[in-house]
């Protein structure tokens, strides 16, 4: 994610000024902490405890991208652990941090994707779960790996559809999707914006998308989710960010339909009828069945502006202000309906939203 990618139009639409901060420890499900703010409405409100988790010395967070819980609560945090490949081995950081239900500490991994680190997905299959990493420029790879971060393959761009013959067309893959015959998307947001289909063997199915703004084209198809929530037709969706829209597609990658409600959508996650989307304009969004806004969670118009005028606020923690978002890059809920969300900003972020209602 790069200031460049942001959509000067969301900016001109919103107006004002304040800022964020605040760091809060982790607490159990029922339990309201009175220091700490809450957000939503209705039957989705959530206390904010901002800068979860108790990361270790030898991790120094640098943007944060990604977040994934496992079945057993554990939460899995991607971020670049650095701009860049560094001079020397012993200068890499780990890119993947795991933290357990409680925040404490559990394991890092992934030195050898330093500068990288992008989207994470945890995916179940014959019983065991395994890591789907989106690695982005430098690295530009997409890998599997055991929740222990053992590797089971790596895949590079494909060159089945062609549509990279050009040495000048970029890949850059951002997340990864799975559908219900055990193959998987990803989609290449930070590249030539095409979507890939792979079957259950991890052998190349499909491409389609490419750069442009009508319906099936995109630009920064940086999201995608399989949408099967009951009640729906099971769609892909893809987070078209600088689109600033959602666009549906048949698991075949045939165009269906247009969701704007969102501003700069980042990704997805899903629990029970609600989809989940962490938008990069300061605000985590959740949709009904229908794709009716329940709620946007920290949405504050004054605060979206301030953040948007040169995205300064980012690398300025002392601006921040609790209950408020600077850019949720990903989110994801845990099996309480707790939501964890990453944010794009230096030096990196995690917050837990504590479910009340």
């Amino acid at each position: 994610m790069t200031a460049s990618n942001l959509s000067r139009r969301a900016f001109l639409q919103a107006a004002g000024a304040a800022g964020l901060s605040a760091a809060a420890s982790p607490h159990a499900r029922g339990t309201q902490d009175r220091g700490a703010p809450v957000v939503g409405e209705g039957d989705y409100q959530y206390e904010c405890h901002h800068d979860w988790g108790a990361k270790p010395d030898h991790i120094e967070w640098y943007e944060t991208h990604g977040v994934a819980v496992d079945k057993d609560g554990m939460i899995y945090v991607t971020h670049r652990a650095g701009p860049d490949r560094p001079s020397s081995p012993a200068m890499a950081q780990d890119t993947v941090v795991v933290f357990d239900p409680e925040g404490k500490f559990v394991r890092s991994f992934g030195k050898e994707y330093h500068g990288g680190g992008h989207g994470i997905d945890i995916h179940e299959e014959d019983g065991r779960e395994f890591l789907y990493l989106a690695f982005m420029f430098p690295i530009n790879l997409v890998v599997k790996a055991d929740l222990n971060g053992e590797v089971v393959w790596v895949k590079e761009k494909p060159v089945e559809p062609g549509v990279y013959a050009d040495p000048e067309a970029r890949y850059s893959p951002t997340n990864v999707a799975f559908s219900p015959d055990g193959g998987f998307y990803v989609c290449d947001g930070y590249g030539s914006n095409y979507i890939h289909q792979y079957d259950k063997k991890g052998e190349w199915t499909r491409t389609w998308g490419g750069t442009g703004t009508e319906p099936g084209l995109m630009r920064t198809p940086h999201g995608i989710w399989f949408d099967d929530r009951a009640g729906r037709e099971p769609d892909v969706v893809v987070a078209d960010r600088a689109n600033a829209r959602l666009q549906y597609f048949s698991p075949e990658g045939q165009f269906r339909s247009i969701v704007d409600e969102v501003s700069f959508p980042a990704h997805f996650d899903t629990r029970d009828d609600v989809l989940l989307v962490p938008d990069l304009h300061a605000r985590v969004s959740l949709f009904d069945r229908d794709n009716n806004v329940i709620t946007h969670l920290g949405d504050d118009p004054q605060w979206t502006a301030e953040v948007l005028d040169g995205f300064k606020v980012r690398v300025e923690p002392d601006r921040w202000r609790p209950g408020h978002f600077v850019h949720p890059h990903d989110a994801c809920f845990d099996a309480e309906g707790n939501i964890f969300v990453a944010e794009w900003v230096l030096p990196g972020r995690l917050t837990k939203l504590r479910r009340l209602s």
